[in-house]
């Protein structure tokens, strides 16, 4: 009796020269550095453990998933995300003003704290204090990045289809 075996071989997602190339559910795990306009770092993974994230899963900012589609495992690249598919725009409705008797007893909140605020449905989110006076504090609940474009270096480190 003669056993014929068959292998099936199904290509993964290949860049011109062949190689593998990170595609939309393909595990992946990227070193990056972030930027302001300014040239300010707001955030890198250097000296931590590469970013592990999955391809357009709504985990990461929109602009960064759609800038690893297509990357190779030690391509590195850089490019910059309009504030639209970072954080988003500024939304002057998420300042708002909270009268100092809502505060807890003894708080001194000065401009560029970090509070906590618990929504009217119980939810609790971070704010900035962008105000101080005698009567009222005015905190700003947008991400701190809102409003920003983005630059970010990225390289691949492994892709896991």
């Amino acid at each position: 009796m003669t056993l014929i075996v068959s292998l099936l071989l199904i290509p993964a997602c290949a860049g011109k020269d062949g190689s593998i190339v990170a595609q939309n559910g393909d595990k992946v795990k990227v070193d990056y550095t972030g930027t302001l306009s300014d040239g300010t770092v707001f955030d890198s993974s250097k000296g931590r453990t590469p970013l592990e994230f999955t391809v357009g899963a709504g985990q990461m900012i929109a602009g960064f998933d759609k800038a690893v589609v297509g990357m190779k495992v030690g391509q590195t690249k850089k490019i910059t995300i309009p504030a639209a598919e970072a954080y988003g725009p500024s939304d002057p409705d998420m300042i708002v003003s909270v009268p100092r008797s809502k505060l807890p007893a003894g708080m001194k909140p000065k401009v560029g704290d970090q509070l906590g605020m618990t929504t009217s449905d119980g939810q609790q989110i971070p704010v900035r204090v962008v105000e101080v006076n005698t009567d009222n504090i005015k905190v700003d609940a947008n991400h701190e990045l809102a409003g920003q474009d983005l630059t970010f270096e990225i390289t691949m480190v492994a892709i896991t289809k």
